[in-house]
């Protein structure tokens, strides 16, 4: 099992990088659920997708599938939180979220690092547990005020 789970981590770091911290929505494939957006990335017998709703705060599920068979998944919901949030100031927040999510690493594997900077921008992503069984926060700061916070959770799925 340890061999299919470095695997695993190895597979999903990729498919993180590869789907909407560098594409945003540019990802999409035709969405199972009305109203959703969808991302894909698959590597050999590895499939991910993400599926969630919404936008100024939004909800979703990833899911890693092996040979068609679910393994992992992680739930997530959050977004943005300055009020009123203008389309400009939500699209600035979600272009540094997906810089963020760029430094995905086998060490920090659920959303981005545990810190990241650019400018006026900070991003902070606090976790507990392992890739078996994982919950935590993640918030973007902008000149140290709050303008972005996200919940997640999940785990292995053992049959």
């Amino acid at each position: 099992m340890l061999l299919e789970n470095e695997k695993l981590v190895r597979f999903l770091v990729q498919a993180k990088r590869n789907t909407y911290a560098a594409q945003g929505d540019e990802a999409s494939v035709p969405p199972l659920l009305s109203g959703s957006k969808q991302l894909e990335y698959a590597d050999g017998e590895y499939r991910y997708r993400d599926i969630y709703f919404g936008m100024d705060f939004f909800a979703g599920q990833e899911v890693v599938e092996l040979e068609g068979r679910p393994v992992w998944t992680m739930v997530y919901s959050g977004g943005v939180t300055m009020s009123p949030a203008s389309r400009e100031r939500t699209a600035a927040v979600y272009r540094f979220l997906m810089s963020a999510l760029k430094q995905v690493n086998p060490h920090q594997l659920y959303r981005g690092p545990e810190r990241w900077r650019e400018g006026d921008w900070e991003y902070r992503n606090t976790s507990q547990g392992g890739l078996g069984s994982f919950h935590g926060v993640e918030s973007i700061l902008l000149d140290g005020e709050s303008v972005y916070e996200l919940h997640y959770s999940g785990g292995l799925l053992l049959d």
